[in-house]
């Protein structure tokens, strides 16, 4: 019988789909698929995220000497100075693209492991894929608490989650009241992903179990035309506190149509996401002095540690930006992952795997102000300490905890 050539590529093919295909001979290069909005309404995170990979990049493949995982010397030491090469992917914003992309990423470029995504909804679909080929995923900056319990073996997130998150932000209330401050009502404000749906569920938990009543809980559809209605029901409900979770665009709408109806609510206190984005406070900053977003990130820390600041203007020079709580935590991430793989002394997945199940990272080797980076049996660094953000006179400022402070809250926001 006749083999032809192609009947020997679709063998090798099926036969890839069943083994690990990180499993690969040790090289001189190692490849990391890093997936990403780059086109669409959230390009430019896509962009900045870019940014904060190659800055990474910089400090693992050259000699940087700061006080971080593979910061000292070229290259990973574990591989005999294997450089870190990365394929960038474009997920536009939609699961199924991301699905798509991530197998390919894995079945053709060979990455050894991916990293992103921004959307939570695309992690999920992501991670699955990685899960089924056996290669880790790090959820770099992804929030949806719900992300780490799907039972995932491969699945690990070196940040804070949105229950950590809002729990922070709770800390913060009581801490307020204690001084006298009135805060008793509550306005949740998120949209119909995982992300919007996962934040508003942990904050009603939440607000519930310390004692605090929520007079408006509105789930909007995620990139809405216009938020007219919705901004109606929160002015209508005036609570005490505005807390919205939303992504750039949405986050930009929802401030313009709040100006447009008159609403001017006591205090905005967000879950991040797009407000942390430059983008947000370029096009509607000036109606925005005052509000709080939480964070993992300040360039405070600056102060105490400062190879913060040095690396902070490594990422300027190629971004023109400061680091925010997004490109800080891709940053490090894959600092973190490069580091595992260094310490697996090979490419394969499932080892991988084990050295990252193994990190073990002081808070101090980090440009974050977390006690350190170890995760759990669901793949979760739980020692990863929130801050909360005021934007003061066209910048942020740490407000909370008081560890970390640099000053005090102005409350109500002007």
């Amino acid at each position: 019988m006749t083999i032809s050539r192609r009947d020997v590529l679709l063998g090798a093919t099926a036969t890839a789909a069943l083994v690990p295909l990180a499993a690969r001979a040790q090289t001189s290069e190692v490849v990391i698929g890093v997936i990403y909005p780059f086109s669409g309404g959230s390009a430019q995170q896509g962009v900045d995220a870019q940014k904060a990979y190659e800055t990474a990049l910089e400090v693992i493949n050259k000699d940087t000497d700061f006080d971080l995982p593979l910061a000292k010397g070229e290259g990973l030491p574990g591989l005999g100075g294997a450089k870190v090469r990365l394929v960038f992917a474009d997920h536009q914003a939609d699961p199924q693209k991301g699905r798509a992309e991530a197998e390919r990423l894995i079945t053709q470029e060979k990455v050894s492991a991916i990293i992103g995504t921004y959307q939570s909804a695309v992690a999920v679909t992501v991670s699955q894929i990685c899960e089924r080929y056996q290669i880790p995923f790090v959820s770099a900056d992804n929030s949806s608490p719900s992300l780490h319990r799907r039972g995932l073996k491969y699945y690990f997130r070196a940040a804070p989650h949105d229950e950590m998150y809002s729990a922070a932000m709770f800390d913060f209330f009581d801490a307020l009241k204690k001084k006298g401050t009135k805060i008793e009502t509550l306005a949740l404000f998120h949209e119909d992903t995982i992300f919007g749906t996962d934040s508003g569920n942990a904050q009603a938990k939440i607000a519930g179990e310390r004692g605090y009543k929520i007079v408006s809980d509105i789930k909007y559809r995620a990139n809405s035309p216009s938020l007219s209605a919705e901004v109606q029901q929160l002015k209508t409900a005036n609570a005490d506190v505005l807390m919205p979770s939303s992504y750039t665009t949405d986050g930009i709408l929802l401030v313009k149509t709040m100006a447009e109806l008159g609403y001017k609510p006591n205090a905005i206190v967000a879950q991040d996401a797009g407000f942390s984005e430059k983008a947000l406070y370029d096009a509607v900053g000036d109606k925005l002095e005052g509000v709080i977003s939480r964070g993992t990130f300040s360039l405070d820390l600056a102060q105490k540690r400062p190879m913060v600041g040095k690396i902070n203007e490594m990422f300027k020079a190629r971004s023109g930006k400061d680091f925010n709580d997004l490109t800080s935590r891709q940053f490090m991430g894959l600092i973190i992952l490069a580091d595992a793989i260094s310490r697996a002394k090979s490419t394969d997945g499932e080892k991988i795997r084990d050295a990252l199940a193994a990190t073990d990272i002081p808070g101090e080797q980090t440009i974050m102000p977390w006690k350190r980076v170890k995760f759990d049996e669901m793949g979760q660094n739980n020692d990863a300490d929130p801050v909360l953000l005021q934007y003061v006179g066209g910048k942020f400022v740490t407000i909370f905890p008081p560890q970390a402070a640099i000053a005090e809250a102005i409350w109500p926001m002007k």
